[in-house]
């Protein structure tokens, strides 16, 4: 039964002070529905603005992406022609060097052969043609002057011949280090352009990845604000259903005493939650429930671990039952183990250290009130621990004190 049905009635042929202190219970009522109104309207504000504004700045992120991507692949396609064209010309630098190489060889055997044969003429003019190895080859026989002159004709004909196909090939070679020279031109030109293009596409890629990274700093900022605004509303709702259950309890409080000795109150409702409230005094707060919820703020950030139980990893029961292991309070790593351990009291009267319960009985989830509206909680798989404002919605089952 809720206070409102309790002092709602009255039987015939009451007194005057009795409807006059019916009519202060009503106004102490009414008091709570307003309290209890006002709290409904905290609201997470509704801002189309901003969602466009999100929208816009994703597109345009989403835009430059794309770009950034196409120039990438662009860089990519050049960077081979690149590699083609230093490739090419290479090896016509390695033809140009293996043809001058081969006339060097040429022009060796040539300087050779003439001068051997410069040598040989200038020691036949100074011993008048007795004096070498072929005429004395053939001194003794004067009938052989014709074999000396011919041998000496072939000796001279071979090196001419030497020296006019070296002359044939240096022009051959000329030619061909023309051509070679050429090709050697064009590909130089050829990556050169291609060199500059990929610098100007590189310069490119590093202006959109510029205004890409500043694209998405502007998404990321409009989610953050976006989350702080949410945060905040929904901390402010969070406070205000605190502070309507607290205005409750107190209309209650008043309506009880306007009632007088003669009025009766039983259980009272947890202020927004499922669970019944045990009449009498709240058990005060444990000396060590500072010092839990200290403790569980250090392990922000800790990953959810499935029956973890330590700052490896937790899971929502393992959070609680270590934070209050930290003060020497013991505690079963299981919720709704930790439901049945604790006192239920008012969320009117929550403070930090006391747990909220979700489920039958609490054995869905557990987390812990920090206070300002704010609880603490290793939510599920995925997750980290983390603050969060207090729900108090579908599936609440109540708040708990340690004993």
């Amino acid at each position: 039964m809720t206070h409102a049905e309790q002092y709602s009635t009255s039987e015939p042929g009451v007194s005057r002070g009795i409807r006059a202190r019916s009519a202060r219970r009503a106004g102490a009522v009414l008091a709570l529905a307003a309290a209890t109104v006002l709290a409904s309207l905290v609201v997470a504000p509704v801002h189309p603005s901003s969602a466009d504004q999100l929208s816009s700045a994703r597109a345009q992120a989403s835009a430059l992406a794309s770009k950034l991507d196409a120039e990438e692949a662009q860089i990519q396609t050049l960077t081979g022609q690149y590699d083609q064209a230093n490739y090419q010309l290479s090896q016509v630098d390695a033809s140009i060097a293996a043809g001058k190489a081969q006339l060097a060889k040429d022009q060796a055997v040539v300087s050779k052969d003439e001068a051997q044969l410069r040598t040989q003429a200038i020691s036949d003019y100074i011993s008048d043609g007795t004096s070498t190895q072929l005429t004395q080859l053939f001194s003794g026989d004067n009938n052989n002057v014709n074999i000396r002159n011919e041998y000496s004709t072939i000796s001279s004909g071979n090196v001419t011949n030497t020296v006019d196909n070296l002359h044939t090939a240096q022009s051959h070679l000329q030619v061909q280090q023309n051509q070679l020279q050429q090709q050697q031109a064009e590909a130089s030109a050829t990556a050169n352009a291609l060199a500059s293009s990929k610098n100007e596409a590189t310069q490119l890629a590093g202006t959109l990845q510029s205004q890409k990274s500043s694209a998405d700093a502007q998404v990321q900022n409009i989610i953050n604000q976006q989350a702080a605004a949410a945060a905040a509303a929904a901390k402010a709702a969070a406070e205000a259903k605190i502070a309507a259950a607290q205005a409750a309890a107190q209309a209650a409080a008043a309506a009880s005493a306007a009632a007088g000795s003669g009025g009766k109150s039983g259980g009272s409702s947890s202020g927004g939650g499922a669970s019944t409230v045990a009449a009498g005094p709240l058990p005060p707060l444990p000396p060590g429930a500072q010092g839990a919820v200290e403790a569980a703020q250090h392990e922000l950030g800790v990953p959810y671990v499935w029956g973890g139980d330590t700052p490896a990893g937790f899971d929502c029961s393992g959070l609680v039952q270590w934070a209050y292991a930290q003060v020497g309070i013991s505690l079963p790593h299981y919720s709704g183990a930790q439901y049945d351990d604790t006192t239920q009291i008012p969320l009117a009267d929550i403070e930090p250290g006391d747990l909220l319960f979700y489920g039958p009985g609490g054995s869905d989830h557990v987390a812990m009130y920090i206070g300002g509206g704010e609880m603490v909680e290793a939510p599920y798989t995925g997750a980290d621990v983390h603050d969060t404002p207090i729900r108090t919605g579908d599936g609440f089952a109540g708040v708990g004190r340690v004993n």
